[in-house]
């Protein structure tokens, strides 16, 4: 008895497919990898300077809100004018603008309090209103 000859019926496509992935497809693949880590990366450093941003404007606030709540309870009534204070909140330095102007009712001081970290650059604005104790 003799071997028969073993008769391949698997379509040439087919075989094609078995044998492996071209270099085109493993480019493509490697292209769309690439990408998908760029984009990855850009957000993770757009969160990290979010949470960076979010920690100087909360301890700016901070300073701007106690130097505000030291006037008040000072029952001070401030002049119409400029006036610049400084801040240590959480081991970083703020500087403070206080800007006093008048109000339609002369009882009251509107003032805008503006604050900026330790390189000049503004943090954040925050204003209110004091009245004449």
């Amino acid at each position: 008895m003799g071997l028969k000859p073993r008769i391949d019926r698997t379509p040439s496509r087919l075989r094609r497919v078995i044998g492996g992935f071209t270099l085109i497809e493993v480019l493509v693949a490697l292209v769309i990898v690439a990408v998908t880590l760029g984009a990855g990366a850009k957000a993770a450093g757009a969160l990290l300077n979010n949470a960076q941003r979010l920690t100087e404007v909360s301890e700016a606030q901070w300073c701007a809100d106690n130097e505000l709540t030291g006037l008040k309870l000072a029952h001070i009534y401030p002049n119409v004018g400029e006036a610049t204070f400084s801040c240590e909140q959480l081991g970083r330095t703020y500087l403070g603008t206080f800007r006093v102007s008048p109000t339609p009712n002369p009882s009251f001081r509107r003032i805008d309090t503006l604050m900026t970290n330790g390189s000049g650059e503004p943090v954040l604005t925050l204003s209110t209103i004091l009245p004449r104790y």
